[in-house]
């Protein structure tokens, strides 16, 4: 089993990194501001748009550590990748997989089932936990009506009709999202889902967590010799990590989402954390960025039993599982795909 290392995020304005012999350094107006040894990573994030350099981008891709680069906002930009890993008889049997609908149908409908299973069980714990504070008729319906989708999803072999089975859910399971939230209503509400820019504070958290675990699910792929760019459930399309988007879909609900609603919950974000341009785009401050990182990698380090495995392992390990299984099924070394299903 692979050791979680850290994840360097770098949130600096204007930060520039480098490299000095075994260590990246960290620059502000060429002053060093930070060093960190890089056999202690397993990934550095860049939220600066000053970059790196190409000694560090080459050192990082012969370590097999993922350098991705966002905006100041969270957004993803790109990736440096080396040479792939694995055997190439891995990739193309995914290329394949992916060209075959029916294929392609068998992961992706295990991989709903999932999503629809943790979002199920995401409602069931705040209906548990919090009983008097919500209305458990609304929570008790959008449980029965994801349940009651749980059987259809795992016998349907049509893509678009699995697209619509998640869609249903997804909108069950939103309804009721805005309850979830128990602190500070008046600025942490939710009314639907809105991006590209986000317009309210819970879609910016939202957009930010999912920001950061598509990358952390496009390395994990990528790790074990996958190429993240070509999905089964989101088709291909340019710049886009597709099976990374794939593979995050049934993490959503139980790591990003709960995240987002324990930072507000637990008051760790607070209304007076966010900024709003002129054109109603809402993002993070940097101090509230800086906590939303700490908060996400304290998160990753949480230990779990992994319901396939039945083995402990952090929270941070959980999409590199994920996408070993997933290989492991391609060399048809398992029958199905195991989805994880949180408990």
């Amino acid at each position: 089993m692979r050791h979680l290392l850290n994840t360097l995020f770098v949130t600096t304005e204007n930060a520039y990194l480098s490299l000095d012999g075994e260590n990246v350094v960290v620059n502000r107006e060429k002053e060093e501001i930070g060093r960190f040894p890089l056999h202690n990573l397993s990934g550095i994030v860049c939220f600066s748009y000053a970059g790196a350099s190409p000694a560090l981008m080459g050192a990082c891709a012969q370590r097999n550590i993922g350098l991705s680069f966002c905006t100041p906002g969270g957004r993803f930009l790109a990736r440096t990748a080396g040479t792939y890993n694995g055997n190439v008889l891995l990739r193309r049997t995914q290329y394949r997989t992916a060209d075959d609908p029916a294929a392609s149908s068998r992961i992706a409908r295990n991989m709903i089932f999932g999503k629809l299973y943790n979002t199920r069980w995401s409602i069931e714990r705040t209906r548990r936990d919090h009983k008097l504070r919500i209305d458990t008729d609304a929570f008790q319906a959008a449980s029965k009506a994801i349940q009651e989708l749980l059987p259809r999803v795992l016998e349907e072999d049509n893509l678009d009709t699995l697209r619509g089975w998640e869609g249903a859910g997804a909108t069950a399971y939103f309804s009721v999202f805005d309850d979830m939230i128990l602190r500070e209503k008046e600025v942490f509400f939710f009314r639907g889902r809105n991006r590209r820019p986000p317009l309210d504070n819970i879609n910016a958290m939202l957009s930010f967590a999912y920001s950061l675990l598509s990358n952390d699910c496009a390395s994990s792929l990528e790790s074990v010799g996958l190429d993240a760019y070509v999905g089964f459930l989101h088709r291909d399309r340019p710049g886009r990590s597709s099976l990374a988007l794939d593979l995050m879909e049934e993490l959503r609900p139980c790591f990003a989402d709960r995240f987002v609603l324990t930072l507000v919950n637990n008051r760790i974000i607070t209304g007076e954390d966010f900024l709003i341009s002129e054109s109603g785009a809402v993002q993070l401050s940097d101090q509230a960025r800086r906590k939303f990182l700490k908060s996400w990698q304290e998160r990753k380090q949480e230990l779990i039993t992994h319901p396939f495995l039945g083995e402990k392992i952090p929270w941070g390990l959980v999409p590199y599982v994920q996408a070993l299984l997933l290989a492991r099924y391609l060399r048809e070394d398992l029958d199905e795909y195991p989805p994880f299903l949180w408990k």
